[in-house]
């Protein structure tokens, strides 16, 4: 399957945005498309077209593009908090979340953290029906550890896979490989605790 076949047609407008500043910081940092793509083991057409909103985005690309343009995957967050001063270091109003949308392939992401300044990241992902975590296990760069809020997840954890369901909860040490699939018919939403934070 080619990098253009693992995506789906129709890109939301975060992602839009999200290929914008990808092309920005790219040209920022004065590298080409080819030196991004060698850099990340991806095309130069599939850069190209993540960059003009033709082709959506997964986690793992997003969070490989943000290591080789030197910054964190949160730079790419859409929706600035616009929290109350006093409130700004503890609280994060459900209005006031910075989203991540990746909706196009079944992913969106919100932060629950009110900054990644600390030891810790508070995340929660919805993924839609059949949606996953990409074609690749994520290697871990911490402790990751998640409750299932709502629907179905198969996790499978160094090559082991465990059926899991609403109310059940998981942790992943901070070396290996993991990948996360919603194999029902409603989405399905995780509340994550990751340290250090990894967006």
């Amino acid at each position: 399957m080619s990098d253009m076949q693992e995506n789906k047609d129709h890109p939301s407008m975060d992602e839009l945005a999200i290929g914008h500043q990808i092309r920005d910081l790219r040209r920022a940092k004065r590298l080409t498309l080819t030196e991004l793509s060698e850099t990340i083991g991806k095309s130069v057409g599939y850069i190209s077209q993540i960059e003009r909103g033709k082709s959506s985005v997964t986690i793992p690309v997003l969070q490989d593009i943000s290591a080789a343009l030197g910054v964190q995957a949160s730079w790419f967050f859409s929706g600035q908090a616009n929290a109350p001063k006093e409130e700004r270091d503890f609280i994060v109003r459900k209005e006031n979340r910075k989203t991540l949308d990746l909706s196009s392939t079944g992913l969106t992401e919100e932060l629950l953290s009110p900054n990644l300044s600390g030891s810790l990241e508070f995340l929660l992902t919805t993924y839609q029906p059949g949606a996953g975590t990409g074609d690749r296990p994520r290697q871990r760069k911490g402790e990751e550890a998640g409750l299932i809020l709502k629907g179905l997840l198969d996790i499978t954890i160094n090559g082991k896979t465990f059926s899991l369901k609403e109310g059940d909860s998981f942790s992943l040490p901070d070396e290996g490989e993991h990948a996360c699939v919603n194999p029902g018919d409603e989405n399905l939403v995780i509340a994550w605790v990751i340290t250090p934070p990894n967006y």
